[in-house]
């Protein structure tokens, strides 16, 4: 009798547990992105640049007084990729959005999309924070990028990288 006892305290404890974890993992998620809203003319202006072809690139930043991602720059199309270098700031993060062309070994066009995650060194902590926590909502609103980096300093994003990254 001793013995039902205690497996009966023991299946209640780990369901207790489970229920536990469960309630957990259903909110954790939702915690972690919540309150950002990607705007709209974010997902616009990433169509036109993979669609329509009019911008080479487009720079995202967080606005945390209305919790949402916005567009901080357009690049346009005769704008290049030190362009979009020049544009992300030494000491705040930035989301970033590169529209690659190349031609392959082939001799076909090709062009390559890539998302951008930039986040200095010099950016405050809460900063990186916030835009680590925020990237999938804003990569779930970008359908079709085709590589991702992440960057802390130029290097990690330089040229050379994206180029070896589309081959």
């Amino acid at each position: 009798m001793a013995m039902a006892f205690k497996m009966v305290s023991i299946h209640s404890h780990m369901t207790a547990v489970s229920s536990l974890i469960d309630a957990y993992l259903s909110v954790a998620p939702t915690q972690a992105t919540e309150g950002m809203v990607v705007r709209e003319d974010c997902r616009k202006s990433f169509m036109e640049m993979k669609w329509k072809r009019v911008h080479r690139y487009i720079v995202f930043k967080i606005d945390e007084g209305s919790k949402t991602i916005v567009v901080d720059k357009v690049g346009g199309v005769s704008e290049g990729y030190d362009d979009l270098a020049a544009s992300l700031p030494d000491d705040d993060c930035r989301y970033a959005v590169f529209d690659f062309d190349f031609v392959t070994v082939d001799n076909c066009q090709k062009s390559r999309i890539f998302f951008i995650t930039w986040s200095p060194i010099g950016s405050r902590i809460r900063a990186k924070m916030l835009y680590a926590t925020s990237k999938q909502g804003l990569r779930r609103v970008l359908d079709g990028v085709h590589y991702e980096l992440q960057a802390t300093d130029p290097t990690e994003m330089g040229f050379d990288v994206i180029k070896e990254r589309a081959k």
